[in-house]
């Protein structure tokens, strides 16, 4: 079984319970499935669940190389410059990251809103990057952002392979067909 969540902003990546905080037992109520990779507590989002150990380890293992694209709501009006550097690869001091698909987007259509919402503020303006990698390191796309001086207000997991998370409503899941990932066997 493979089943696709978006989840909201604030849902711990778990299913044990934590006092005053959600998690994934309160939207999902399908015995045996666990997260097939992480999603930070406050990003939002595709995660992918399952109930089969190798299905898990192949969407989630960066052996495997299964895009995983983000829509990154930056401070400040990001430039081409800074997506260039996005998709050369960003040293981010432990590590370089690979060369990722990186591009100034408008925000996505039908975005759902966030609770709580992220701060405005009048005289610094936001907007949007669009970036796949095939890595997942701790923070990443934050970190890549930032690196290029924008830094990331709201971050949405928007697919992973050809899984989309625009074809779920926000909070909500459905189940998927394996295939449909198109993972990359490494050999």
């Amino acid at each position: 079984m493979l089943i696709a969540l978006n989840k909201p902003f604030g849902v711990i990546c778990k299913f044990s319970q934590e006092p005053g905080k959600a998690t994934l037992a309160d939207f999902v109520k399908v015995p045996d499935v666990y997260p097939a990779g992480r999603l930070d507590t406050d990003s939002e989002g595709l995660l992918l669940l399952t109930d089969d150990g190798a299905l898990q380890a192949r969407i989630s293992h960066p052996k495997y190389k299964l895009a995983k694209t983000y829509w990154a709501q930056v401070e400040g009006t990001a430039t081409e410059e800074a997506a260039v550097q996005l998709r050369n690869g960003v040293d981010l001091g432990d590590f370089v990251t690979q060369p990722a698909d990186a591009k100034l987007i408008e925000e996505p259509a039908n975005l759902w809103a966030r609770n709580p919402p992220i701060r405005y503020r009048a005289k610094i303006p936001t907007s949007w990057i669009e970036l796949t990698i095939r890595e997942g390191k701790n923070r990443q796309v934050r970190r890549m952002t930032a690196k290029v001086g924008f830094p990331t207000l709201r971050l949405i997991r928007a697919a992973i392979g050809s899984a989309r998370v625009d074809r779920i409503p926000h909070g909500e899941w459905r189940e998927i067909a394996p295939a449909d990932l198109h993972t990359v066997d490494p050999g």
